[in-house]
């Protein structure tokens, strides 16, 4: 068994490599668009962002379940599988791995990398013609559908299907962010979406990005709780 410490750095860890994969490969794309070599390509910043998630929560799952979003923590906790003080630890946890991953990104990273696209932060944003409410709840469907995966694949002890929970986590997370990608950017996790918009002061429409996972998350967990779980006792 491992401690709350540790859980809590492999929660900070995982959620650094996350966000700092996602929001340096929209800062890679930027920067070769601004040298001629190209445009920012939707569909490689999804894949790394997805399979960054689905490789990191392989590597911590067995040390702290692997959340890395706080909508997957605020599911576990309103579901009792978490108690309030660790799931406040956790949500810190991912919050300062963001925070530390977009510092280091700017720290490393030319201008022309991630300036104009505020590290990431406009990229998670509403496009022309989406309001806060839609995207509200394209973030909050999507964020559903990614947290009720979570929940299928490794919640439970009946569900564990081992490793490959982690990348149908990854897979649920690339597929959404395609969907997204056009209408609201596609976070689907508030840690995800402040660290650059702390570092960046790019707060545009950021409520939308922790309202629609939010509730998302929690209402998956709820629905899977009442309908599919088997043991009913708080992990």
């Amino acid at each position: 068994m491992y401690n709350l410490p540790q859980k809590l750095l492999a929660e900070f860890f995982g959620t650094f490599a996350v966000v700092f994969v996602a929001a340096g490969t929209i800062s890679a794309s930027q920067c070769l668009a601004s040298q001629g070599q190209g445009s920012p390509d939707w569909l490689v910043a999804a894949a790394a962002y997805g399979l960054s998630y689905g490789v990191l929560r392989v590597a911590v799952a067995r040390i702290s379940g692997a959340h890395l979003n706080p909508a997957v923590t605020a599911g576990f906790w309103v579901t009792r599988r978490l108690g309030t003080l660790q799931s406040i630890g956790y949500w810190g946890a991912q919050i300062l791995g963001s925070l530390v991953a977009a510092y280091l990104l700017v720290a490393i990273l030319p201008d022309a990398g991630w300036r104009e696209r505020a590290l990431g932060a406009i990229t998670p944003d509403l496009a022309s013609g989406v309001t806060r409410m839609q995207g509200m709840a394209i973030e909050g469907v999507l964020t559903f559908l990614l947290v009720f995966v979570v929940f299928a694949t490794t919640a439970d002890a009946q569900a564990e299907i081992g490793r490959a929970g982690g990348f149908a986590a990854g897979g649920a997370l690339v597929a959404a962010v395609l969907m997204a990608g056009p209408f609201t950017g596609g976070s689907l996790n508030p840690a995800r979406s402040f660290g650059p918009a702390f570092v960046t002061r790019h707060w545009d429409n950021h409520g939308v990005y922790w309202v629609g996972p939010l509730l998302g998350g929690v209402l998956a967990a709820v629905l899977y709780d009442w309908a599919f779980r088997r043991d009913r006792s708080p992990a």
